[in-house]
């Protein structure tokens, strides 16, 4: 599924997903990943320039935060369904001329899209009060291992 902007101010795509929870035998969640919708956004790196990516601890870490905007509230679905930004995560970050942005290059999603997860999501209203724009952060999902 293609979706093509023109616009400026939201030059770039990114697939929302958000799951379907059921519960196991032994009560534990599983969550599965459905594709709701290609979002039509523009997203950046959210201040790096002056702290490492990866971070040297006995655990390794590696933040990305990306900060942005989005014409829609991803907090509903398609189908009019609202979710918490918990449950929701965005991938295959594209920019205008199709190319993936952030692609992981090791562990199990060597080579496919990075898995971002919500962290903030705010209305930005217009001076006529409207909402102009939704104002995005998201941050790199510590558990690359989902299956989308």
């Amino acid at each position: 599924m293609e979706c093509s902007t023109n616009d400026f101010m939201f030059p770039m795509t990114a697939d929302i997903f958000y799951p379907v929870t059921q519960q196991g035998a032994y009560g534990n969640v599983q969550k599965t990943w459905l594709l709701d919708r290609t979002l039509v956004c523009n997203l950046s790196s959210g201040g790096t320039a002056l702290k490492e990516e990866i971070r040297p601890e006995p655990k390794i870490q590696q933040d990305t935060l990306l900060v942005g905007r989005a014409k829609e509230d991803i907090r509903i679905s398609k189908r009019e369904q609202s979710n918490s930004i918990t449950n929701i995560v965005v991938t295959n970050i594209k920019d205008s001329s199709g190319t993936e942005l952030y692609v992981e290059t090791a562990g199990p999603r060597a080579n496919q899209s990075t898995i971002f997860e919500v962290a903030t999501l705010e209305p930005y209203p217009g001076p006529f009060g409207g909402i102009e724009y939704y104002k995005i952060v998201l941050r790199r999902s510590e558990n690359q291992a989902v299956d989308l």
